[in-house]
């Protein structure tokens, strides 16, 4: 019943003769939208890597600027005005974010002319006070109807949950919605709540739709399976501009779905978009619009950032400004690597810089016996060849140090169950180990998924004693139980997370040749079915 719906919407895109009278548009609209660029204002590398001369680089502010004019070009020449839109994270993935704080992005959207944004849980990662600085560094509204602000002043007024843009005789209705686990995946401190999505955006409906009919659209930082569930719970949305999965929908290879994806709601078909991560694709939503605010018809595309697009000279200006206080930092040498590690694959499968990363850790704690780093921390590859600092700095941006602790095997048994309890999802706590052996069934129910966990011991490796206590070594960020590893907080014996900065040990162990040493062993295996 989709798939006909959809013939017939493209249709009466192409032939428009073939309207009804009733239906006939009233207005034409174009969504221009991009997610999840964190921060990365160079672009990088296919791999994931950083950015460097001779190599072809994807994406990078000044082309997205390039990118987004053009969709807005191609749109005004069908008279198609334009709302630009983005989904969240701006923050958090690069040194442009770790130095200025959000003044970068802020400085980027402006020029770029960006109207709404959807909070994304990076955007909590300094805490309220960053986000606060940088909502007054914007001139567009930043949206979350599922933030609860109201026990933090220094939010006060600064977040709404929904905006409301007229076109002509046409209102559109956009509610931001962001992540519902924010508090594990984040730093937002304990004056913020994150309520359920769907209630709130419930409420935002009701309250733009009492003011007279109005065209519903969820900017959401929630992921694609969440907007999948939500459109077809939700009644009254039309379109969802996604992000948080960083999934690429588009008619491009490799992409995970086209766009727009379409859902059968309650009461209407939802189109799904979102346009991948990192500024390496921007995307546009063309809409037909009735009298009523009903979708009649779609159109548009997204567009490749490819080394192709010429960089927006007023964009490159602003990045330069920004780019130049860190080359001190970029250039100091820390190790060279024979081959690229990339950070891809590293949230579902063991990963070389994953296990490099755990490694570095391992050597770092004299008396440890396993080290566990969340995935999701790892927000960029590294290079073949040389390696600066500023390199590692672009893998592992939070600032967190090394944090030990002592657990006890079966609560170390249940917190390996939580990170792998959203691995179908991509999701950021997949434990990247040293020092153990896992064998786990995704196929399994979330929290059985576990079949083997061997620790190194005495020259081999031995089952896990759930009785026995271990010494781990994690980050500050996983011990305070950031995505989902309660454990580490409630249960140990003891902790202490006021290590070593993580990228100077990870630099330590580079410098040590230790990217040579770290390979693929089968460290975490899948289950064979």
């Amino acid at each position: 019943m989709a798939l006909r719906r959809h013939f017939l919407l493209a249709a009466t895109l192409t032939l428009p003769a073939l309207r009804r009278a009733a239906a006939e548009p009233v207005a034409r609209l174009g969504l221009l939208h991009l997610n999840d660029f964190h921060a990365k204002h160079d672009g990088l590398q296919a791999g994931g890597a950083a950015c460097r001369d001779g190599a072809p680089c994807l994406g990078g502010s000044a082309r997205l600027a390039s990118a987004l004019d053009l969709l807005e070009a191609e749109a005004a020449a069908a008279r198609r005005p334009v709302l630009r839109l983005d989904a969240g994270d701006q923050f958090t993935g690069s040194l442009f974010h770790t130095a200025h704080h959000g003044a970068a992005e802020a400085a980027v959207q402006r020029a770029t002319g960006t109207q709404a944004m959807a909070l994304g849980n990076h955007e909590f990662d300094g805490g309220p006070a960053r986000l606060a600085a940088y909502a007054g560094m914007v001139p567009f509204p930043l949206l979350s109807a599922n933030l609860d602000a109201s026990a933090e002043p220094l939010l006060a007024g600064l977040v709404r949950g929904h905006a409301v843009f007229t076109l002509g005789s046409v209102r559109i209705g956009v509610i931001g919605l962001t992540t519902e686990t924010t508090p594990e995946a984040s730093s937002p401190g304990p004056t913020l709540r994150f309520t359920e999505a769907a209630a709130a955006a419930e409420r935002s409906i009701a309250a733009i739709r009492a003011e007279g009919p109005a065209v519903i659209l969820l900017l959401s930082h929630l992921g694609l399976a969440a907007d999948r569930a939500l459109a077809a719970r939700l009644p009254g949305v039309d379109v969802i501009v996604g992000g948080h999965s960083h999934t690429l929908l588009a008619d491009l290879p490799g992409a995970q779905g086209p766009s727009p994806t379409l859902i059968e709601g309650p009461d209407r078909l939802v189109r799904i978009v979102q346009a991948g991560a990192f500024g390496r694709w921007a995307g546009r939503l063309d809409l037909e619009l009735g009298a009523d605010g009903r979708v009649l018809g779609h159109g548009g595309r997204v567009l490749p950032v490819t080394p192709e697009l010429p960089e927006a000279p007023r964009v490159a200006a602003i990045v330069e400004n920004y780019r130049l206080p860190l080359a001190a930092l970029r250039a100091q040498a820390v190790g060279r690597a024979a081959e690229a590690l990339s950070n891809a694959g590293c949230r579902v499968a063991e990963c070389r810089l994953g296990s490099l990363v755990a490694e570095a850790m391992l050597a770092a704690a004299p008396g440890a016996e396993i080290a566990l780093t969340n995935a999701g921390g790892l927000r960029a590859g590294l290079p073949a060849g040389a390696i600066s600092l500023g390199e590692v700095l672009e893998v592992l941006p939070f600032g967190n140090t090394l944090a030990r602790l002592t657990l006890r095997g079966g609560d170390l048994r249940a917190a390996l169950e939580i990170g792998l309890s959203r691995v179908e999802q991509g999701g950021g706590g997949f434990p990247q180990v040293a020092g153990l052996r896992l064998r786990f069934d995704p196929a399994a129910p979330a929290g059985q998924r576990l079949r083997e966990v061997l620790v190194a011991e005495n020259g081999g490796f031995h089952p896990l004693d759930d009785a026995r206590a271990y010494r781990l070594v994690t980050n500050d960020f996983n011990r305070r139980g950031g995505d989902g590893y309660a454990p580490f907080r409630d249960a140990a014996l003891e902790a202490y997370d006021n290590g070593a900065p993580l990228e100077e040990v990870v630099a330590v162990y580079l410098a040590a040749d230790g990217a040579a040493r770290t390979v693929l062993d089968g460290r975490i295996a899948r289950v064979a079915r």
